[in-house]
């Protein structure tokens, strides 16, 4: 909104030929980076100034989170704190991405939409949650069924709107997305981005269980896919790091700026102790926002060092709940891995302390991210 208003309209028309230091400076809104920068301290401030607002409704709504009955006393104490803090999260990338980002761009609007699907699809499971006075939501069906229609809206879009290449992006290996080698097809691309925005949001709705966990590990993944975006969105990074280019998604740099800034500023109220939690509003679109920008701009394959942290959650459930099965099958009595799953709660019941297993994932998260990075300059 602003890049039209300040630098199409004031400075196109007005300031391209003016002497006015003022009329000048509008020409950086051109830049996606100057932009970015401002749309990540837009979400930040908005974040802080709104949160308490947020904080108050929420509690006057009576909208307090319920806890699973088998979880310890420490989860507990925690009964009635306010949930679906998540708008708070998604409201301010919003608005902020609608602020500084240019709103010709297919890709963007197509982030945009994603996110705020998954982030209804979260709303509804906390709603009932809420109204219903219950630690469990919609049942797996319905939830796996909206987010399986938001992956085919993505897809669809992708196939009937823009010149998606239906190649894959395979990271250590060069220009496989400039190959035939790599081709897929349509087809098998949908299976594709199924799985990863499938995988995605659920992996993060699985790591938020801890004060400040979820939110922190975001904004470490996010940070590090805003640089990936910009970098695969501008030519000459591109060329030189062997990456796929698609100019189309240099507005996602915004998107994901927006992103990483209101993570941050959730963070101020999300921290433990927490005055409010994200919910699956919140958890639900942030791994939305991460599968579908990376299905956009081709890193796919990067997700797993991006969100290290919420791909190890996921997995640990996983291996959790099928030894579990397999044992209970072979020899009739159910056997576990883990103390407890996700990850972080087998940590817990180990007698870690909160804080201790928040600052430890983040430290894994940001050698993930860092891993992450590196891995463009080992093509």
């Amino acid at each position: 909104m602003l890049y039209y208003l300040l630098y199409q309209i004031i400075f196109r028309q007005y300031g391209a030929g003016s002497e006015s230091i003022l009329f000048k400076g509008l020409n950086v809104f051109q830049y996606v980076t100057f932009r970015t920068a401002w749309a990540t301290i837009t979400s930040l401030l908005l974040t802080l100034f709104l949160g308490n607002w947020v904080i108050k409704k929420l509690t006057a709504l009576k909208v307090g989170q319920e806890i699973r009955e088998e979880l310890s006393a420490e989860h507990h104490a925690k009964k009635g704190t306010p949930t679906m803090g998540g708008v708070l999260i998604i409201g301010t990338v919003i608005i902020s991405t609608l602020l500084w980002a240019r709103l010709d761009n297919l890709f963007l609007w197509l982030a945009l939409a994603a996110t705020t699907l998954f982030a209804a699809i979260g709303f509804a499971d906390d709603y009932i949650k809420i109204v219903k006075k219950r630690s469990l939501g919609l049942t797996g069906k319905q939830k796996l069924a909206g987010q399986l229609i938001t992956a085919l809206g993505v897809w669809a879009v992708l196939y009937f709107f823009t010149n998606y290449v239906w190649k894959l992006s395979i990271p250590f290996f060069k220009s496989t997305v400039e190959t035939d080698v790599a081709y897929v097809g349509p087809w098998v691309y949908l299976i594709f981005i199924v799985f990863v925005l499938l995988g995605s949001s659920n992996a993060v709705n699985l790591t938020d269980g801890l004060d400040g966990l979820a939110t922190s590990v975001t904004f470490i993944a996010m940070a590090a896919l805003t640089t990936l975006t910009y970098v695969s969105s501008d030519k000459r990074w591109a060329d030189y790091l062997d990456l796929a280019h698609n100019p189309s998604s240099g507005e996602l740099t915004v998107f994901c700026g927006a992103m990483v800034g209101a993570s941050l500023g959730f963070l101020w109220y999300n921290a433990p102790p927490a005055e409010v939690f994200m919910g699956d509003v919140g958890s639900l679109a942030i791994g939305g926002a991460l599968g579908t920008v990376a299905i956009l701009t081709k890193q796919e394959f990067l997700l797993p060092f991006i969100g290290g942290i919420f791909i190890i959650e996921a997995i640990s459930v996983m291996m959790q709940v099928g030894y579990f099965k397999f044992t209970r099958k072979t020899t009739g009595v159910g056997k576990r891995i883990f103390l407890q799953a996700p990850l972080h709660h087998h940590f817990q019941l180990s007698g870690w302390k909160e804080p201790k297993i928040v600052f430890r994932f983040v430290i894994v998260a940001i050698l993930f991210a860092l891993l992450s990075l590196l891995t463009v300059k080992l093509r």
